[in-house]
């Protein structure tokens, strides 16, 4: 019979806690209430060494599906738990499915939505954990759900578009690398032979280079995919670190070519969004300045909503902060400044949103006219540099000749 551990109060308010065989985490909420202990965490003791990978993920189009239909079954009247049953039942996504019945076994035992919902960080983040959170306490659950489906949806909508942009770049540069290992696995090794038949034996260094990278590829390509797998994970690790990450998140603020705007527009776009959702259905604004930065998905953003927390915590705004991180605009602060005046911040934050998600999608449109024509020279530069380095010596022949 499994064990678990509980934590519990009782009906003076004190604290307790230990360990309960049972069959199920219901009967253990059974066993404490007969004892006339309130449940507040139940959980395996040994579920930490248990071996549990999970190679499928939930895509937020399946996670908003299934938030509607919570929604709509919990506005119709049925109690969590029928909900959960039913939800369970229709889910598709296996994942979902699992994690739903985990949360629905959390919720027979005594736990709150929002803290079963919590135990499973990687489908439920901090912001649908504090909306549904939110709706527990204010008696709003369904409004909270059907706003948290709104933000993941337009939240899929707006990585959708950028993904969709970077497709025609990443097959052009995708291209072009089949073409240079081609050309130099191929067409450079008829023209060594060739070479080889010089009488001086002398050759351009270019064209030196180009044989001696030809020659790599061919004969050595086991040193070429090391270096490659090598500088792959160097950089992976580094924008995986609490040192490389802010780094390389203030980096791609300041990529030429309209590459930096997009992906500072999309950055506040994301923030707005989430923050607008987060005010609107009730959460305390400290805590949803600290979910906000934490989901924005830039570490310069994160960064400037501790400076913010900061101001609200000694008594300031939060525009004024916000127009000093240097990472928003003048605009975005000035309105919400405007909002922190009027009461109406949540509102003025969704129409910054909607601003940044148009000019997220002009932004988008630009950048793939001017990527295309620079693919292209990119693309056509790679092969001339090639063929000239291998007809550098046919000149020089023929000079000498003359």
């Amino acid at each position: 019979m499994p064990t678990f551990v509980f934590k519990a109060i009782d009906l003076a308010g004190a604290a307790a806690k230990g360990e309960v065989e049972a069959d199920s985490k219901q009967a253990v909420a059974a066993q404490l209430k007969e004892r006339g202990l309130v449940v507040v965490d139940v959980a395996h003791k040994y579920r930490s060494k248990e071996l549990n990978i999970q190679l499928s993920r939930v895509s937020p189009k399946d996670l908003a599906v299934a938030s509607r239909q919570l929604a709509t079954m919990v506005s119709s009247g049925l109690s969590i738990l029928r909900a959960l049953h039913v939800l369970e039942e229709q889910v598709k996504s296996k994942r979902l499915r699992d994690t739903i019945e985990a949360v629905r076994k959390d919720v027979e035992a005594g736990l709150q939505l929002s803290d079963a919902m919590a135990r499973h960080p990687k489908v439920f983040g901090p912001l649908y954990v504090a909306m549904v959170r939110a709706g527990e306490t204010g008696g709003v659950l369904e409004e909270c759900l059907l706003r948290t489906a709104d933000q993941l949806e337009k939240d899929a909508a707006l990585r959708r578009q950028v993904r969709a942009a970077m497709i025609y770049p990443a097959l052009v540069i995708s291209f072009a690398l089949i073409v240079l290992l081609a050309l130099v696995a191929f067409l450079i090794p008829v023209f060594v032979k060739v070479f080889k038949q010089f009488p001086s034996g002398k050759l351009p260094a270019l064209t030196k280079w180009m044989v001696g990278l030809s020659h790599l590829v061919t004969h050595q390509a086991y040193v070429l995919v090391g270096v490659v797998a090598l500088v792959v994970g160097g950089f992976i690790s580094f924008k995986r670190s609490q040192w490389g990450r802010p780094h390389w998140d203030a980096f791609k603020l300041r990529i030429p070519m309209k590459i930096g705007d997009v992906v500072q527009k999309v950055a506040i776009a994301r923030w707005s969004r989430t923050l607008a959702s987060l005010t609107s259905a009730g959460v305390p604004i400290l805590h949803a300045i600290e979910i906000t930065g934490k989901t924005a998905g830039n570490a310069v953003v994160e960064r400037a909503m501790g400076e913010v927390i900061a101001s609200v915590k000694a008594g300031g705004t939060l525009a004024s902060p916000l127009g000093e991180a240097g990472v928003f605009p003048a605009m975005v602060a000035q309105m919400v400044a405007v909002g922190e005046e009027t009461g109406a911040l949540d509102t003025m934050l969704s129409k910054i949103a909607d601003f940044y998600d148009d000019e997220v999608s002009a932004a988008v449109k630009a950048l793939t006219s001017i990527m295309e024509p620079v693919m292209i020279i990119v693309v056509g530069g790679i092969v001339g540099v090639i063929v000239i380095s291998m007809y550098l010596p046919l000149f020089s022949v023929y000079n000498s000749i003359k």
